[in-house]
């Protein structure tokens, strides 16, 4: 496969001016109804979880990924949950299945900067008190939520049955992480 020229693709969510921001993570606004912290955002309008499933095919095959903005480091987490998730679904033979095993995945524990199970060790700042944190971990909650159940019109055709040409990316294992 030919990775289209090569290049990462960067969040476009580069202006963070007014955005609230938790471990150095901006907490860009969503398109949602779930509850959590995440502003708001223009319904009509892509948001990151869009940019992260729009990017995910070609991102996902990068060893190393240059931060250009804060919104790089949510683009990557994303890109990793996403890789988790797929990972996940790649047993599940029918939405229903699938629904499933992305709602058990949603039930863990999210783990923030310093705890043991985040995956990026570096990439956020350690929070600087439990209010943080925990502002943190329910933004990150409330985002995988989210692109939980986006990713699911993704890797499922209307029929219910995988779409193979997105579980084929569980495979791939983004920037070297082995995911069990």
């Amino acid at each position: 496969l030919r990775v289209l020229g090569r290049r990462v693709y960067h969040s476009s969510f580069a202006d963070d001016d007014g955005i609230t921001k938790a471990c150095s993570c901006p907490l860009l606004p969503l398109k949602t109804h779930i509850k959590g912290p995440a502003p708001a955002s223009d319904p009509d309008k892509a948001d990151i979880v869009d940019e992260a499933i729009t990017f995910f095919r070609a991102n996902v095959f990068f060893k190393n990924f240059h931060v250009k903005c804060s919104a790089d480091k949510l683009l990557i987490y994303l890109t990793f949950y996403i890789n988790i998730a797929l990972k996940r679904l790649e047993g599940c033979r029918t939405l229903a299945v699938g629904t499933k095993a992305i709602i058990n995945l949603g039930l863990e524990k999210v783990p923030v900067p310093g705890e043991p199970g985040f995956p990026f060790p570096g990439l956020f700042t350690l929070p600087q008190s439990q209010e943080e944190a925990e502002l943190l971990r329910n933004y990150l909650k409330q985002i995988r939520e989210e692109t939980s159940g986006r990713l699911l019109n993704c890797a499922y055709r209307a029929n219910g049955f995988p779409n193979k040409w997105w579980l084929a990316f569980a495979k791939r294992k983004f920037m070297n992480i082995v995911i069990l």
